[in-house]
Formats: structure tokens, sequence, C-alpha cells
């Protein structure tokens, strides 16, 4: 070895971060987490007992180093690195949730030596670079503490449990293999023990690009995290923003007898049965009047009408667009046709709500991914095209080193599915979504 390398120092140990890792007080219980090299020993102070058995949640009483006044009686936990939530050494402290008790022990754990605050996402991104989790469950523990509706919570949950992580692991594995057989391929073909590839490896290479296109065409999250957009036109009073009013259990949209009340798109997110819905209110359409402001609204709801995952079409049911659900709305007062109408319903009463509601969840179950089945981000639908691409490519190519640069494109691509191979800026801006005891 090299002197300057032997005599070189040692990399600094990281500091030890500690955060209120529960809600705001006041509360039943408040957590607080410790991570880093220093865990144990701010333990033992705190204690001022023998360090807890692993994992097993102990009785004891909290005191201040540096005067031994009491500051809680709680619960400890020790978690010895790499077996924890940040691959670290952690304590967590149970506290009773009172502002006075929290305060009082954040502030005895800022004053001991080699601790400091967390930072916002601090907890899982040490978790992300320790190994514990990749890329892709960080991201979906994010959306996991972002989520508001049952569908959003069921697809962070299959994320943040390693469902495209375990297939991404899988691939990792067979392109490993099939990159050792080309290389070995190149290598020593002349050598009489090395098989030639043969339709084996283009076999396992075209499943390999099928596991992948499958996972291409899953829902995007985006849908499910914004919410599915349905959008409600037709010509001025057609009873569109009593609709949405209705849908949103809320007056949302000003209703007024006087044509043109709407003149810009109203959206509404709302919850129905578990689905993130956008509820989008537009101008009415018709010939124009010649008021600027109207026409800009009229363009706007084209727009809009244009963007829908679900048109909900409340005018003449031989002028509703390609794929609209036509409704025949106000029953109240009209009398729709059955048989040119898809639904028959009445705002104002409630008739036929129920069936709108069906009928939306039903639509929005086309749209959104299957029980089970987990919806991509942006950036994971774009890196899987990447990895798609460059299967394709080794599976078109006929020359050995071309496969193998192919190969190993998909190899990267896998690398930064998972932030093996990333950007620090992008690091940042997923962990900046985390609260400061995550």
């Amino acid at each position: 070895m090299p002197a300057a390398a032997a005599n070189s120092p040692a990399p600094p140990a990281p500091a030890t971060i500690f955060a209120l890792s529960s809600g705001a007080p006041p509360a039943g219980v408040a957590v607080v987490r410790i991570s880093g090299p220093a865990a144990g020993e701010a333990l033992d102070r705190l204690t001022r007992r023998p360090r807890p058995p692993a994992r097993r949640a102990v009785l004891r009483t909290l005191v201040d180093p540096a005067g031994g006044d009491a500051l809680d009686r709680a619960l400890v936990l020790w978690l010895p690195g790499p077996g924890s939530a940040t691959g670290e050494d952690m304590a967590e402290l149970h506290l009773h949730g009172g502002r006075a008790v929290t305060g009082a022990v954040l502030a005895v754990l800022s004053g001991l030596p080699g601790l400091r605050g967390a930072q916002p996402g601090e907890f899982t991104r040490r978790g992300f670079e320790t190994g514990r989790i990749d890329l892709n469950e960080a991201e979906a523990l994010a959306d996991l503490l972002a989520a508001e509706t049952e569908g959003q919570r069921r697809n962070a949950m299959l994320l943040a449990g390693g469902a495209l992580s375990r297939a991404l692991d899988a691939w990792q594995g067979e392109l490993l293999a099939l990159s050792a057989m080309i290389e070995a391929a190149i290598d020593f073909s002349d050598e009489d023990d090395v098989a030639p590839l043969g339709p084996a490896f283009a076999d396992r290479l075209a499943r390999l690009a099928a596991e992948v296109e499958r996972w291409r065409g899953r829902a995007p999250v985006e849908r499910l995290r914004d919410g599915v957009r349905v959008v409600l036109a037709g010509p001025p009073n057609a009873g569109k923003s009593t609709l949405l009013n209705m849908l949103a259990g809320r007056e949302a949209a000003i209703v007024t007898p006087i044509a043109g009340t709407t003149r810009d798109l109203v959206e509404v997110p709302v919850a129905i049965g578990g689905v993130a819905f956008v509820l989008i209110d537009t101008a009415g359409l018709h010939g124009g009047s010649g008021d600027p402001v109207e026409a800009i609204g009229i363009e706007r709801a084209g727009r809009a009408i244009a963007a829908a995952d679900i048109l909900l079409w409340l005018g003449e049911p031989g002028q509703a667009p390609a794929g609209a659900v036509r409704i025949g709305g106000q029953a109240d007062r009209l009398e729709p046709d059955p048989r040119r109408h898809d639904l028959i319903l009445s705002a104002k009463t409630g008739a036929g709500v129920d069936d709108l509601v069906a009928l939306l969840l039903a639509r929005a179950a086309a749209l959104l991914p299957a029980e089970g089945e987990a919806a991509l981000s942006a950036r994971q639908r774009e890196a899987l095209e990447s990895l798609d691409q460059s299967l394709l490519l080794a599976g078109k190519e006929t020359d050995p080193i071309l496969v193998a640069e192919a190969l190993r494109l998909a190899r990267a691509g896998i690398d930064r599915l998972t932030g093996r191979a990333g950007t620090e800026e992008m690091f940042n801006l997923l962990f900046g979504r985390f609260c400061i005891g995550k």
C-alpha cells in the first residue's frame, strides 16, 4: 500500500441526528428518534442505566446528564445497525406527549456532544445511502406520507414494500447472467468448454424484455395522485355547476339562472369511494356572444374536454363528443329521453346520482391500477422505457460486442431506477419532501 494511502486520515463519522418523529405536541405519545454512531451513548447518558436488549421496549426514567433532573418516565428502544430503518445505530424515546416534556428532552439532546437536529428527510436519506431502501421505496414512502385516498395509500404501500424493487433485483440478476454469457462468448470463443449462445440466450432476453414491457404498461401514478379528471360540459344553463356542487358536497361553483355565469374552469378535488377525482366545471358552449372574456372561457372549456379522463355531457345527445357520458340532467323539471341518454338524473332531488357515482367509479377503475398492481411515476416510466430500448437493441444486434454494450446500458438503466446512479440535485428534491422526523 502506498505510504500516502496508509497515512491518509479515515473519513469523519457521520453526525448523530435526532428529531421528533411523531405529530406536534400535545399528543398522547411523542416519539423522538436518534440515529448515528453516538446514538447508544446518548441513550446511556439519558437513562444512566445499562443499555436495554436490542429491539425490546423497556421503561426508563430519562434524566438531564448535566444536572440529574428527571425529564420523563418513558419507553426506550435500542435498535443497533445495520438492522434499523437508517442502517445505523438508532434509539427511540417514547415520551409523554406534552409540549414541556418533548421540548425538555429535545433541548437536552441538542446539548449532547456529537448530536444535532435532523434535516427534513434525513432519516430516510440515511436509509437510502446505507442500502436499507432504494430510490423507488424512498419515493413510495414520500407518497405514503402524502396519501389522501385509499387508492393512493395502497399504491404507496405496494412500492414501499418493494414491489418494483424486487422485480428490478430479478432483472439485474438475469442481466448479469446474460452479460456473463456474452462476455464468455467474446473472450473465450476459441475454448472448447465455452458453449455458443444459441436460441436459449435469445429466449431469455426476449422474456426479460417482455417483463419490462408489462411493467411499462402500468398506469401512471399522476392520475392516482392528482385525481381522475371528470369534465362537465355542455351548453349554458344545462345544470353543470349544480351537478358539480352536488358531487363535491359543497357550493364550489356559482349557480344562477343567468346564462354564462361560469366563464372559467372551476376545478374541485374530491374523494369518492376512496378514489381521487378532479371535477371540472366549464363555460357553457355556444356560438358566442362577442364577449371576449366568454370566448376565452369557451376556448378553455374545449381544451379541458380534450384532456378529460371522463367527460360528462349535459347537452343535446347528438352533439356529444365521442366517448362522452350523455347525461339527461334536470330530470325534476325536464323529461330526458332514456333512449338517447346514458344516465338520467336530477342533481336537485338526487335521483340517478347513485348511478352516476357507480359509473364514475367503474370508469376510474379502468384507468387506475388494478388490485395489487403498482402505478409508476414519470421518472420510473422514463427509466423503464430506456431499459426496454436497450433490451430491444440487444435482441436485434448480431455482433456480440454490440450486444454486450446494449446489456451494459440496460444494467445502467436499472441503476438509475434504484438510485445507484443519479444526481445529487434529484436526491435533494426527493428527500426534501419529507418532514424533519422522517
